[in-house]
């Protein structure tokens, strides 16, 4: 069935609009992700500093494993933890950025599945 050039460029602007929109939510969570980014890579700095610092106060071999230790054992779980959280940030960024397109999808499908019959 041929569409009026009236639905056609009411189809095509409410892309655009989707479009749009999808773009300024990715934008945003992106920089939401870049900050976090960030402001854990200082955390980290300033985590590993000060394990530096204690490990070279240490005064015998016991007491620098001791400290090494305890400073893996808490880098690892903060990267663990970042990690999640990294991921549930990408997650929540692309569901945002798909939205705006969701009410294309049950309009798009009712034609193929007509056409596959």
């Amino acid at each position: 069935m041929i569409k009026s050039f009236e639905e056609i460029s009411k189809t095509n602007k409410e892309v655009m609009d989707s479009s749009l929109k999808s773009y300024a939510s990715l934008t945003k969570g992106m920089q939401t992700i870049a900050a976090e980014a960030t402001d854990f890579s200082k955390s980290q700095y300033e985590t590993g500093t000060a394990a530096f610092e204690k490990l070279t106060a240490t005064k015998s071999v016991e007491k620098a494993m001791e400290v090494q230790t305890e400073y893996a054992k808490s880098a690892y779980e903060a990267m663990v933890a970042q990690a999640t959280k990294m991921s549930e940030l990408y997650m929540n960024v692309a569901k945002e950025a798909f939205q705006p397109f969701e009410a294309f999808v049950p309009a798009a499908a009712t034609p193929a599945a007509k056409t596959t019959k």
